[in-house]
């Protein structure tokens, strides 16, 4: 499954919405020598219950905006 999402680094929790119809990320991670891309996959990896490895940012690495590949989907929204 491919979603887009926008990330918020520096925020007071993790936390994931929709907000008209753009999911919104946000991270309590900075976004620093690659630790908020590290935040986005760990929470993903734990929202959807799949494994990190199987969560890849394939656009928008050094963007707010992201486009994630993850596969294997057992559960979430």
């Amino acid at each position: 499954m491919i979603i887009n999402i926008k990330v918020t680094p520096g925020a007071k929790k993790n936390l994931l919405k929709d907000e008209n119809g753009q999911l919104k990320l946000h991270l309590t991670a900075p976004a620093v020598e690659g630790k908020a891309n590290k935040a986005v996959i760990d929470f993903l990896a734990d929202y959807y219950d799949v494994r990190k490895t199987n969560i890849e940012i394939i656009k928008g690495l050094k963007s707010r905006n992201k486009t994630i590949n993850i596969n294997e989907i057992k559960n979430g929204m």
